[in-house]
């Protein structure tokens, strides 16, 4: 690994600044000269999906160079205790000047491993930090898909409106208003048939005596009467 590495970065800060400034971005004047805001949000959305992605491989690195500084401390740690072990049994056996060697590199170890666990504990920070700010945007971008199917309901919404004030600004008044007066025509016409069709009814034609012949019928009656 380089020795931004080993400072436990990976040039992540530049990826999370972008990462920022697409999700935190003002987009209203953006939208207002747009004539579809929906291809802009989408343009947003593979914008932090590319971010997204940048980040995980900046995760993967991070945990590699983890995974490296745990080795190394392992491995110290096991250097400085078999160093020990072989002082002591150096000593038991009056070696002094091997054992002052075994010392010599068991001390050696220990500050390797001191410096190792610092510089593992600063790339733990960074990799939290990373992380964090990774779950920050995954919630911004979930927010974003949310955003763009709301958004485009509304969107077509709105263009249908649109195209309904636009239909009606274009029909011309003074047709509507000849054609109502035509349709009103027609309907008092059919009313007035109606009218007429039921005063007839009502005034049917009912069987009546004929005056030219009202005596002679009258005397027919008389004659009935008597006989009865």
């Amino acid at each position: 690994m380089g020795k931004e590495n080993e400072n436990g970065g990976i040039g992540e800060m530049g990826v999370l600044k972008r990462m920022k400034r697409i999700v935190t971005a003002d987009l209203h004047d953006a939208v207002d000269k747009m004539e579809n805001p929906i291809s802009l949000l989408k343009q947003y959305i593979r914008e932090v999906e590319e971010q997204l992605e940048k980040g995980k491989q900046a995760m993967a690195q991070q945990y590699a160079v983890e995974q490296k500084y745990s080795l190394l401390i392992a491995s110290e740690q096991e250097t400085a205790e078999k160093r020990n072990r072989q002082a002591e049994l150096a000593v038991s056996k009056g070696e002094e000047d091997i054992a002052k060697l075994a010392l010599q590199e068991k001390i050696v170890s220990e500050r390797k491993l001191s410096v190792y666990v610092q510089q593992y504990e600063m790339i733990q920070e960074k990799t939290n930090e990373l992380a964090g700010q990774l779950e920050w945007l995954h919630q911004q971008y979930e927010e974003l898909k949310l955003k763009k199917n709301e958004l485009a309901a509304r969107y077509q919404a709105a263009a249908a409106i649109r195209n309904i004030q636009e239909s009606t600004v274009s029909f011309k008044a003074e047709q509507a208003l000849s054609g109502f007066a035509r349709m009103e025509e027609k309907v008092l016409e059919q009313e007035s048939y109606i009218k007429a069709g039921r005063l007839l009814s009502a005034n049917a034609y009912k069987p009546s005596v004929s005056p030219y012949l009202a005596d002679e019928v009258e005397l027919e009656l008389e004659k009935l009467k008597t006989k009865g």
